[in-house]
């Protein structure tokens, strides 16, 4: 019988995900695999909608709870951790069924994505401009330097514009010439959970409370005594950045739940369109009859 390909379920957040990997994994005699950058940090479970033991229904889950909260996120690590995870299961026959929202965490793990170096110099003075005066300026040089890069990235993404400008600095080359291809180094299936929009913007708003009522204020409460609040990805989390304003009285408590369930609205639709744009992604109705069924139905081709 021939190997099963890599799997990786995609798509936005609060579409059911989670849910449908450990389904699948049941089915396969899979594990799961991690690929929501948020949750690789210790100790941000509520906010991040991790699930629990019991939800996890004995599948292993792998690369959770890999970095402390002060350390920032870097893609060329996480792929440095899954690549030889991927491999090792699938030598032992066991399918790696990726799940999270992360997009270019799923292409660093499953295409030939080569991440440029860092020069601690370029980086420190590149986060000094933007600490000091916000993205916009590091935004219009990107624009002026690789307009085609600038396309790809949001106005407000300060750290990705540092990036984007950390590469061009250091290599010569335009940042979107290191931009992520389509050529997949494993036979592999994505699988995309679609959720009607406005179902999608209930299920947020949803989530954001279930959150709230689950003790998000005291965890970030107990993150921000372990610094929080210095890790440059971690503090700016959906949820997390927020309380965080509140704990140091910038907003309402109510405030910052509302604009939590804004900014992860508006995420949301960055997922979208991001994972839209990968035609290799089979979509699938969440709330249709029998999403295991068809699932397994387009793994099995």
């Amino acid at each position: 019988m021939p190997q099963l390909p890599v799997i990786a379920v995609v798509g936005p957040t609060a579409a059911g995900k989670s849910d449908l990997a450990v389904d699948l994994a049941l089915e396969l005699g899979g594990e799961v695999i991690n690929t929501d950058s948020m949750q690789l940090y210790q100790g941000m479970d509520i906010g991040t909608a991790k699930l629990s033991m019991g939800e996890r229904r004995g599948v292993p889950h792998h690369l959770l709870d890999v970095w402390d909260v002060t350390r920032t996120a870097s893609v060329a690590e996480y792929q440095s951790l899954v690549r030889p995870l991927i491999d090792n299961l699938r030598a032992k026959e066991v399918v790696p069924i990726l799940v999270g929202g992360s997009g270019l965490y799923v292409r660093a793990a499953l295409d030939d994505l080569e991440f440029p170096g860092t020069d601690p110099r370029v980086r420190a003075l590149l986060e000094a401009e933007l600490d000091l005066h916000g993205p916009a300026p590091l935004y219009e040089r990107l624009r002026e330097r690789d307009p085609k890069a600038a396309e790809t990235i949001l106005p407000s993404n300060g750290r990705r514009i540092v990036r984007a400008l950390e590469v061009i600095e250091i290599s010569g080359r335009p940042f979107s010439a290191t931009m992520p291809s389509y050529d997949a180094v494993y036979d592999s299936v994505q699988l995309g959970v679609e959720v009607p929009r406005a179902v999608l913007d209930a299920r947020v708003e949803a989530r954001v409370e279930r959150m709230w009522r689950a003790g998000l204020v005291d965890e970030v409460r107990e993150l921000a005594a372990h610094g929080l609040a210095g890790g440059r990805t971690a503090s700016r989390a959906l949820g997390y950045a927020q309380v965080l304003r509140f704990l140091g009285g910038e907003c309402t408590e109510e405030e910052a739940k509302e604009e939590t369930v804004r900014a992860t609205r508006r995420f949301v639709r960055r997922q979208e369109s991001w994972f839209r744009r990968d035609p290799r992604v089979i979509w699938l109705p969440q709330q249709e009859p029998d999403l295991l069924g068809r699932a397994l139905a387009a793994i099995r081709g």
